[in-house]
């Protein structure tokens, strides 16, 4: 063992200590681990940064804001809809999920299948009572098993085959590694869905800062082309109370009924009087069709009876529905020419009217909350009260929560001149029509130029990104809040620590080491160890990394032994994609450990059993397929 292999052991295993003990955040482990290599002179100057713009690391970062706009848009609640079994119980709820990723995983890139369902994940966690990453970790590796079933399905099995074709006896064909892949992806599913969930820790999201306030009571107007139009109330009742809101009055010709008969037929121009917990305000305007009666361009304060008598032309012209979340807004908002509205971002925020504020007792009507300021009052939560008047003519009171759509600067200055005060962000999100389907449009063509191998992953999710921002999807600042930073420097830190470990020569160093010492000659003995040591070294490698370096190993030691290469290749092509103890084995792994809420130890609850899982299915199955 030489000095640089001596000392890349070393600090891999003190990081890997203090990533399992937590006392630090990983991302500084991470970056005193290869700090630590650069002045030992184990990574060169030049490259101690270089993780940073590694094609994993911008594949994350794309993810996130991909992600991110299929979410805000809408396009989420409508997948989860078609995909997820509708009165499925957890159990089956996480089978579908995992298993729809498995299958996406064996004929696109496993890191596009899971940025499809992330964001469905999370949705189904809130429907069923759990914390996200109690559905995100069986998803990730449900897609990290779904890569093993064909030669596309992870790169990985692209080396193993580029590696038997320079050995002279040609690739390996397209479904070569389903018989062994398969059988693993579906023991693996039948472990998730029963046990494995179980054993993942039900930890809050890492970034949430949500509050408790009452539902939100907000209009909403019925249009032509509305999935409610022409319906009766009551199937429009039925619709909403699967996202638990309820209707609570509806406005018609300038009249509003209180209790209105659930046989009533609904028709264009009419308005509903709804009540929607907060996070499921996009949803519920995403599954009728709706539209915020107050998200229209900002324009001179109208009477009831100028806005009745406009309601037919405003359904029609309506192009300023709100954006994303609290912190941003998918489309602008027209001002008026006085300039009063401001020029920054429009947003869409919350704020709450402190007790003695001035705007106590007055309504936006009576605020001339358009024509002043150019901002639109969305929706009120009041606690302690179900139904209000019509929205707009509703006296504020104390401990409202307003739901305010403007300029970001013209409501920083409402809210310091009114007494309100601005919440946290968090996920209220209103979405803008048309923008679901946009959004679906690049999130799907950049996938499929992956796929294809039309770009490559990093340079298609990129594509994809800047698209988003082009079509005012997602908007800038949005872009910087998404994006999980401590995981970033996590993965690009890590990533020259990791190839230290190649190109020491210490990964083939051990494991030369353990088949000289544990096989000893024999060739069963030899391909488990194999298998073992690969995903071992997964875990702290990249995958592709990993395959490469452990390629030329099985290629020597199937000579050595007198044997077949073949199910040895197969062992590295399994054991390298299948990393499910730590977050930096596999960018699916990395891309959970924010949304999740995890910490760097709590992968190998469940991983270990899905390892030693791997280990029994596959290594029968390799020795049944490909005869030694």
């Amino acid at each position: 063992m030489t000095h640089e292999q001596a000392a890349i052991i070393a600090i891999l295993a003190a990081t890997a200590g203090m990533f399992v003990w937590g006392r630090w955040r990983h991302d500084m482990v991470a970056v005193g681990a290869l700090l630590v290599c650069v002045f030992a002179g184990l990574v060169p100057n030049v490259e101690a940064f270089a993780g940073f713009g590694h094609p994993a690391v911008v594949t994350v970062v794309c993810v996130l804001v991909l992600s991110h706009g299929l979410q805000t848009t809408g396009a989420v609640d409508e997948l989860a809809r078609r995909v997820m079994p509708a009165s499925a119980g957890r159990t089956v709820s996480i089978a579908v999920l995992a298993g729809v990723g498995a299958l996406l995983s064996g004929f696109m890139n496993n890191v596009g299948a899971m940025a499809l369902l992330m964001p469905v994940a999370v949705k189904v966690a809130q429907k069923q009572g759990l914390m996200p990453g109690q559905l995100l970790m069986p998803l990730s590796f449900g897609s990290i098993l779904g890569g093993t079933m064909t030669l596309i399905g992870t790169p990985p099995n692209l080396i193993v085959s580029g590696f038997r074709t320079e050995a002279g006896q040609g690739g390996f064909a397209m479904f070569d590694f389903t018989p062994v892949g398969l059988t693993v992806t579906l023991a693996g599913l039948v472990f998730i869905a029963l046990i494995g969930w179980r054993l993942t820790p039900a930890r809050p999201q890492s970034d949430t800062g949500d509050f408790d306030t009452a539902a939100y009571t907000t209009e909403v107007r019925i249009t032509a082309d509305s999935k409610a139009a022409g319906k009766r109330l009551r199937e429009v009742e039925a619709m909403l109370d699967e996202s638990d809101a309820l209707v609570v009055g509806l406005v018609r010709n300038g009249l509003r009924l209180s209790a209105p008969s659930p046989g009533r037929l609904l028709r264009d121009g009419d308005i509903l009087v709804i009540q929607a917990e907060p996070k499921s305000l996009g949803e519920v305007l995403g599954r009728a069709g709706l539209k915020l009666e107050e998200s229209v361009p900002i324009g001179p304060e109208k009477s009831e009876e100028e806005k009745t008598g406009e309601q037919g032309i405003r359904s029609g012209n309506r192009n300023a529905e709100g954006g994303g979340g609290p912190g941003e807004a998918s489309e602008a908002v027209e001002t008026p020419d006085n300039g009063k509205a401001g020029t920054g971002e429009v947003v869409v925020q919350e704020q709450v009217a402190m007790p003695g504020a001035s705007l106590i007792g007055r309504s936006a009507k009576d605020m001339e909350l358009r024509t002043r300021f150019g901002i639109n009052l969305l929706a009120i939560s009041r606690q302690g009260h179900r139904t209000i008047r019509r929205l707009r003519s509703t006296p504020i009171q104390g401990g409202d929560v307003l739901l305010l759509q403007g300029a970001s600067e013209v409501l920083a200055g409402f809210a310091s001149e009114f007494g309100c005060v601005p919440l946290a962000a968090r996920d209220v999100r209103v979405p803008a029509r048309g923008q679901a389907v946009r959004a679906s449009v690049v999130m799907v063509a950049a996938v499929a130029a992956a796929a294809l191998g039309v770009a490559p992953v990093a340079v298609a999710f990129a594509t994809g990104v800047l698209a988003l921002m082009a079509l005012r999807i997602v908007s800038l600042r949005a872009i910087y809040q998404v994006v999980d930073w401590p995981v970033v420097v996590l993965l690009g830190a890590m990533l020259p620590v990791a190839g230290a470990m190649a190109s020491t020569g210490a990964a083939s160093m051990i494991a030369r080491f353990l088949l000289d010492t544990v096989a000893q000659g024999h060739a069963v003995v030899g391909l488990a160890v194999l298998l073992t040591a690969t995903i071992l070294m997964t875990d702290f490698m990249n995958n592709a990394a990993a395959a490469a370096v452990m390629c030329p190993i099985a290629m020597s030691a199937a000579a050595q032994l007198g044997v077949s290469p073949d199910p040895f290749l197969m062992a590295v092509a399994i054991g390298s994609s299948c990393a499910f103890l730590t977050p930096i084995g596999h960018q699916n792994n990395t891309l959970i450990l924010g949304p999740g809420g995890f910490r760097f130890g709590d992968y190998w609850r469940m991983g270990l059993p899905m390892d030693l899982l791997v280990i029994s299915v596959s290594l029968p199955m390799i020795l049944l397929v490909w005869p030694l």
